[in-house]
């Protein structure tokens, strides 16, 4: 076994990405190692991005742009954020990183990827290289392609939380045929599938989307109490949109009988912890139990 892997039980192993920089962490930092590369050898000056308002890849860009001098934009989803003070913990962190801000209405967020839309924003800002919602593009699977290592191929299944599809794409590139990937989607919705199949040529795969919750930052008592007990007995953190759903739905089908005997699990935990600030502000004004 990898010396760097945490050792959950004989059969479930984590790859802990999420200690792979402090600010960039997990697969945030995989996905925006190429896309930089790109955008200093095409001389840029200016990142642009999407996301939601807690976004991890939001406060991911804001941070990498600070650390290799580009100016950051974030387009956010709302434009009733626009008023809001003060700032959550993620777009507060971004604002100190350099990352300006345009709120747009979730309307015009869903065309953010049109080509008029994009116009519209090269008017306002000038040139910029473009990163889309997530990270996810063919430089981003390129860089996730890098997180399986070759020490890594020997276990049976490898399993990871699915938002964009960038994360599990690499992984699937770079897997052996002997090898299953389980996609756990902290959304609904099948559009992932095809969003996929775009990048990868292996059918070593599965989505598996039992474990939303409900839908992308849907949560409930029973998620935040397996959160904090995995913490309190393996000293690991999860975060409750992604990691969290994830471990849930490794241990779930464990008890159902879902792998095959005997078989080792590796597990890849893909970061996104800054978004418990967020998620526990939230719990707060609901009376819900917080995640420790």
């Amino acid at each position: 076994m990898d010396k760097n892997l945490i050792s959950i039980d004989n059969h479930v192993f984590i790859k802990p990405e999420y200690l792979n920089h402090p600010y960039v962490s997990g697969n945030k930092l995989r996905k925006l190692k190429y896309n930089l590369i790109a955008a200093k050898k095409r001389e840029k000056k200016v990142i642009l991005t999407f996301g939601g308002a807690f976004s991890n890849h939001i406060a991911a860009v804001a941070y990498a742009g600070k650390e290799q001098g580009f100016q950051t934009i974030g387009i956010i989803r709302g434009d009733e954020l626009k008023n809001v003070k003060p700032l959550n913990a993620t777009l507060s962190f971004s604002k100190t990183c350099g990352m300006s801000f345009k709120f747009v209405s979730r309307a015009h967020y869903r065309n953010r990827m049109s080509q008029d839309f994009i116009a519209q924003l090269e008017e306002e800002f000038g040139e910029f290289f473009l990163i889309p919602e997530g990270g996810t593009n063919a430089l981003a699977v390129k860089g996730c392609e890098e997180i399986l290592e070759d020490t890594d191929l020997n276990y049976d299944y490898v399993c990871c939380s699915v938002g964009t599809g960038g994360t599990i794409s690499g992984l699937i590139n770079s897997s052996s045929t002997n090898q299953k990937i389980i996609g756990f989607p902290a959304l609904k919705g099948d559009f992932l599938r095809e969003e996929i199949t775009k990048f990868v040529s292996k059918s070593n795969w599965e989505l598996i989307d039992d474990y939303h919750f409900g839908g992308y930052a849907k949560i409930n008592d029973d998620l935040i109490q397996f959160i904090n007990r995995f913490k309190d007995n393996h000293k690991v953190p999860l975060d409750p949109i992604y990691t969290g759903k994830m471990m849930y739905g490794i241990y779930d089908l464990i008890s159902r009988g879902f792998f095959k005997k005997g078989s080792k699990i590796l597990a890849i935990h893909t970061g996104g912890l800054q978004g418990i600030a967020g998620m526990n502000v939230k719990l707060k004004q609901q009376n819900k139990p917080l995640i420790v």
